[in-house]
């Protein structure tokens, strides 16, 4: 038996725990999970729409969510982030559009302010009231018009005050100034439909992909184009997008041309070739890439499976090392990350997902570090992006750059937010403005009258 199974050496074994070493790699995410979600925990009783398209299908703020629902004039629904249960379909509903709603977005500074793009080729801005929908949501606060067909995907900027990104079956994607209800700029060098937009860090470059299968990264100020990647991913199927943090990389999701999933990690000064590729399966879904910057975690979602899987991203080779999967038998339509302001900080929520479902409603995937003190865990929760806007639209237009502004999550600091007690733009809609202006009108046309009957010329 010796003679076949040679005994060991201590060097041998020496050897073998170096070697093992290299596999082993320490991180404080490495054992993230996430449970099966509980029914009490998720939102049912939804008419999704049947519109199909680029989107994510449901986005959140740290107050609400918001998916498009069937029905007339394109109506879409606004659910409270923190009461689950089944949705009554004669609860209010945001309808304003006159055709089905294809994307929305939250503004990262207002979590009650969402915008919707639609069919009719307009992109419209709600102020959803405090406390929610009480009756049906009529009234933009303000109407943007400039797109020539559909509206397909909206993104507002990270860092920049009321700056909205919007691409469109015109083949332009539009930058907006939604303060001044205007187009700050358009890009038109897709040659096809735009696939996805992602913003970078500090909100200078605005990422897209086209069906072209070219990724073309746009300069946000002025709409030029400030670089190109040739065909990162083969196949013919749709390339999603995420920035990987302040890093400057690029994460990009598509297909093989056998129809393999893959992610490329891409450093946009070198264009040539990826830092980094990774084979993912042979499923046909399209997988969404949702990164969180405070943890350096990249989940990849794909739309029709039940699982995500997360990668811990660093900014040098080996680029990206696989954590694990949350497996489901439940497929996923769309999926969406709400802001980490309204995760459970005190219960190592280091990430929470909303999963919309084809037939099970809404689900809350909570993503947790395990500890097992009771205390604030700070390694794992480094300051977060704050709701407050770095810089206004003017001043990012003049050429300020700045990352976002952060917060601590330590519930022991709550309330201290920088800048939080600024007083914010205070929007007005269309009808409020025409009833104040008839007002004024009337109170003109009496003072005049006065005037005269006092003989006084004006």
């Amino acid at each position: 038996m010796d003679s076949l199974f040679p005994r060991a050496s201590c060097l041998d074994w020496t050897h073998s725990i170096v070697n093992m070493s290299h596999f082993v790699r320490a991180s404080k995410y490495r054992h993230i999970y996430s449970d099966p979600p509980k029914a009490e925990h998720c939102w049912t009783g939804f008419r999704l729409s049947t519109t199909t398209g680029e989107q994510t299908y449901i986005k959140a703020s740290a107050k609400y969510f918001a998916i498009a629902v069937s029905g007339g004039g394109g109506p879409f629904v606004v659910m409270d982030i923190n009461k689950t249960g089944r949705f009554d379909g004669s609860l209010p509903k945001v309808q304003g559009h006159s055709s089905s709603v294809l994307d929305f977005d939250w503004n990262p500074f207002d979590d009650s302010m969402v915008a919707s793009a639609s069919d009719d080729s307009t992109v419209k801005v709600w102020q959803i009231p405090e406390g929610g929908l009480t009756e049906n949501l009529t009234e933009p606060l303000v109407d943007l018009k400039g797109h020539g067909r559909k509206v397909t995907l909206l993104k507002f900027n990270p860092t920049v005050n009321n700056v909205l990104a919007s691409c469109s079956g015109d083949q332009t994607v539009k930058i907006w100034d939604i303060e001044k209800a205007e187009a700050i700029n358009t890009f038109s060098g897709n040659q096809e439909l735009t696939q996805d937009l992602a913003w970078s860090f500090n909100g200078d470059i605005l990422a897209t992909s086209c069906k072209d299968k070219n990724i073309r990264l746009v300069d946000g100020r002025t709409g030029n184009e400030a670089g190109i990647i040739a065909t990162p991913h083969e196949g013919s199927k749709s390339v999603k997008l995420a920035y990987l943090g302040n890093s400057g990389k690029l994460a990009s999701c598509g297909f093989t041309r056998q129809s393999q999933r893959e992610l490329k990690i891409w450093d946009p000064k070198m264009p040539d070739k990826p830092v980094k590729k990774v084979d993912i399966d042979q499923a046909a879904g399209v997988i969404m890439p949702f990164f969180d910057p405070d943890t350096n975690v990249l989940y990849l979602a794909g739309k029709g499976d039940g699982n995500v899987r997360y990668y811990e991203y660093i900014d040098n080779d080996p680029w990206a090392f696989s954590l694990s999967e949350f497996r489901s038998t439940t497929s996923c339509k769309g999926m969406c990350m709400v802001p980490k302001r309204a995760n459970n900080i005190m219960g190592c929520e280091t990430a929470k997902m909303l999963k919309l479902t084809p037939n099970d409603g809404v689900q809350c995937l909570s993503f947790i570090v395990p500890r097992k003190s009771d205390a604030f865990q700070d390694d794992i929760f480094p300051d977060t992006a704050a709701p407050v806007a770095a810089h206004s639209a003017d001043e990012w237009l003049a050429g300020s750059s700045k990352n976002p502004v952060t917060m601590p999550l330590d519930p022991a600091k709550a309330g201290s937010i920088p800048g939080a007690g600024a007083p914010k733009k205070a929007f007005r809609t269309v009808g409020t403005l025409s009833k104040e202006l008839d007002e004024a009108n009337k109170r003109i046309e009496m003072l005049e009258a006065k005037l005269k009957e006092a003989g006084i010329s004006f």
